[in-house]
C-alpha cells in the first residue's frame, strides 16, 4: 500500500473473525443494497459460511486486518470466492466479492484482498471468475475492471429493498489455464 497509509495484512478468515466479519456484513444488510439480504445475522447464523471457506482450495475467505486494532476494530474488510452454481459442471466458477468497512474505503483495502485472492487462486483449478454488482456502485464496477474483468449483462430490476428496486450487473474474469 502507498506510504502514509495503513499498514494491513491479509490472511485466511478464521474463527476468531466470526464476530466482526458478520458485524461488517450486517452493516450492508441494513444500510446499503450491496446485498440483497435483508434480515441481519447473528454470529452463530454466519458460522457455516464461514466453514464453508477452508483456508486452501477453490473457496476462499480472506480477511483484511489492521493488528494495531484489537478486536472487531482490527478487522477491515474480506474477499471471498464461493461456489458459482451448485451443479458438479460448474465446480471450475467461483463468484467472488469483497466486503470493505466504511472506514476502510478509498485506502487501496479492497484491491489488496482481490489482489491476494486471486493471487491464491491461481494455484487452484479455477476457470472464470464472476461477479455481481447491484448497481449503483461505481467503486465495486471500477475494482472489477481494474482487475480485468468484463462486463457481460446487467440484470434490470432484479432484487427489492428498500422499497424499490435494483440492477445487478454481471461481470466475468478468466482465472488460470484453460
Amino acid at each position: 500500500m502507498p506510504q502514509g497509509r495503513t499498514e494491513v495484512q491479509v490472511r485466511p478468515g478464521a474463527e476468531a473473525d466470526l464476530e466482526a466479519l458478520t458485524d461488517l456484513y450486517n452493516h450492508f444488510i441494513r444500510e446499503t443494497a450491496i446485498t440483497f439480504d435483508t434480515v441481519a445475522f447473528t454470529a452463530e447464523q454466519r458460522r457455516p459460511w464461514l466453514h464453508s471457506h477452508p483456508e486452501d482450495g477453490p473457496h476462499r475467505l480472506l480477511v483484511a486486518h489492521d493488528d494495531r486494532f484489537v478486536g472487531p476494530g482490527g478487522v477491515l474488510g474480506y474477499a471471498t470466492s464461493s461456489p458459482f452454481r451448485p451443479k458438479p459442471a460448474y465446480a471450475t466458477s467461483v463468484e467472488v466479492s469483497v466486503y470493505c468497512a466504511p472506514r476502510a474505503t478509498g485506502r487501496g483495502v479492497g484491491t489488496l484482498l482481490y489482489r491476494s485472492l486471486f493471487e491464491a487462486l491461481a494455484t487452484e483449478d479455477v476457470h472464470r471468475a464472476y461477479a455481481g454488482i447491484a448497481l449503483p456502485n461505481e467503486a465495486s464496477v471500477k475494482l472489477h475492471e481494474r482487475f480485468g474483468f468484463a462486463h457481460l449483462g446487467t440484470y434490470r430490476e432484479v432484487g427489492r429493498k428498500f422499497g424499490r428496486y435494483w440492477d445487478v450487473a454481471w461481470y466475468e474474469k478468466e482465472l488460470g489455464a484453460s
